[in-house]
């Protein structure tokens, strides 16, 4: 069977600052031909900014689409040619001020492949050094360190609601590693 599917015809319904909306008509690796909507999207890092003692920096910000204030992890958009890590040392100065000595990629994942074309990418950040942060202009941003056990209480509670920081959290609570 193949693995791709064969697309038969794309149009551009949508083009914004962010995302882009297409509507394709495909054959699937199946043989069954399907149309698609399809949310286009550039790819995204995700930072762990790792403290000594087991402590991890979250932000939290208003998020109109959930209708409520979240605490996630740091998180922003690849800009057009930006590498992974060097869009992960961006982000971590807008939304915190800090600079990290130490970026290592973890791993990168889907976060919604039913219909979003986006890719995420985790990173831990090490050897944190404080500084004043950058926000672009539509955001307001707190940012507070948790101790880890904090969060995993957080976690077990349902009090961490946004997806990406769901998935760095439960990557960093199951690998064991020493933080900061």
């Amino acid at each position: 069977m193949k693995r791709c599917a064969q697309v038969l015809d794309s149009r551009m319904l949508y083009e914004g600052r962010v995302v882009k909306l297409r509507l394709d008509r495909i054959i699937e690796p199946g043989g069954m031909e399907a149309t698609r909507e399809i949310v286009a999207h550039p790819g995204s890092v995700v930072v762990i900014p790792l403290f000594p003692r087991s402590r991890v920096l979250l932000v939290r910000q208003f998020r109109y689409a959930a209708g409520q204030s979240l605490w996630e992890l740091v998180a922003g958009g690849l800009e057009p040619g930006e590498s992974v890590l060097k869009a992960a040392r961006r982000e971590l100065l807008e939304e915190t001020g800090y600079r990290a000595r130490r970026l290592r990629r973890i791993m990168s994942f889907f976060p919604t492949p039913g219909f979003v074309a986006e890719q995420m990418h985790l990173v831990t950040a090490t050897g944190l050094t404080p500084g004043q942060a950058q926000p672009e202009s539509d955001e307001r941003i707190e940012a507070r360190i948790f101790p880890l056990r904090e969060l995993r209480k957080k976690l077990r509670a349902n009090r961490i609601r946004d997806g990406k920081t769901l998935v760095g959290l439960s990557w960093l609570l199951l690998s064991n590693r020493p933080l900061g």
